[in-house]
This record gives structure tokens, sequence and C-alpha cells, in this order.
């Protein structure tokens, strides 16, 4: 049983999880996340931790910022789009429970002080800006460092926040080099 409380967005993503997982699962009814949803959460973040794994499309990233600046010590799963999708949907409900499993293991907690280890000169010099394959090396490298998707300013500060170390930013970009 996983200690943390998981916080999905709705009622499949329960259900997608429970076939994954021995754990306690809370749904945000999606964009309808409320201040009792929120107060919910707040308790369980207190009691027992939670994890936030939300879907990797812009209400998802959205429902994160909602919970993340609302609440302290959130741990966050990500799910890589390509492992969420089906049918031209994308969701945790289309997760594989072994993608949902990944995604729980390698949740990352956000660090509160300012840390800035990672520049965008660490950027540019990784790749991960101002070129044209820039956007799919992030892509894969956060899918690698399980810190999913986003633009160049989130992924720096992603990168930062969630205490990727530089010889783990490395590896991952090697791995992503080497695929190619």
């Amino acid at each position: 049983m996983i200690k943390e409380i998981i916080v999905v967005e709705g009622k499949s993503d329960i259900s997608a999880v429970k076939r994954a997982v021995d754990a306690e699962v809370i749904a945000t009814s999606g964009l309808g996340l409320n201040e009792k949803i929120i107060s919910v959460i707040k308790k369980a973040s207190q009691n027992r931790g939670i994890i936030i794994l939300t879907d990797p499309d812009y209400p998802g990233k959205k429902i994160r910022y909602m919970l993340s600046s609302e609440i302290e010590n959130c741990k966050h799963a990500f799910i890589p789009r390509d492992k969420a999708k089906k049918d031209g949907d994308i969701g945790v409900e289309n997760a594989r429970p072994e993608d949902i499993i990944e995604a729980l293991k390698n949740a990352r907690a956000e660090i509160s002080e300012n840390r800035q280890v990672f520049t965008n000169s660490d950027m540019v010099y990784y790749g991960l800006v101002g070129n044209e394959n820039a956007s799919k090396m992030r892509a894969k490298a956060g899918d690698i460092l399980g810190i999913g998707y986003c633009g160049a300013k989130q992924f720096l500060k992603r990168i930062n926040s969630f205490g990727i170390e530089r010889n783990e930013l490395e590896e991952a970009i090697l791995k992503v080099e080497n695929e190619e």
C-alpha cells in the first residue's frame, strides 16, 4: 500500500490507479475543484502526504498548479502523454497499470527553497532550448526524469524545484541522445 494519498482528476482515474496499486485516491472533479475539495486534500497532505497525478494536458497542468499553490509538501507524479493516450483521448484513465506504477515510483517533491542549480545557459548547453529539436529533447528528458513535458521556462523551474541533480540531467540527456 502506498502511504501517500493519490490525487487525480476524476472517477475513471481513480479506477485506473486502483487497478495499478493499493492506495487511497481522491478525485478533484476536474476543473470543478473547489474549496471543499481543496480542504479535504490539505487535510490528507497534513496527515499522510499526497501525490498529485493529473492528466498530461492543459486542464491537468492547471489543476496541478492550483493544488500545489494551495498545499505544501506535495509530491508530483507524471505520466508521459504518449502513455496516457487512447483513441485521441489523453488521461490517466488511459494509462496501463505499469505506467501508473512507474509514474508513482518517480514521484518528486517540490523543494520550497529557491534553488537555482540550473540556469538558462544550462538549458542552451544541453540543447533544451535554442534549436529545432529542443522541444523533443525536453519531452524525452522530462519523461526520463519523471517531471513530465513542459515548455522551456517550466522545465527549468521543475529541474530546479524538484531537486534534479546535474548528473541526473546529464544521464537523461545521454539516454535521449543515444535513442536518436
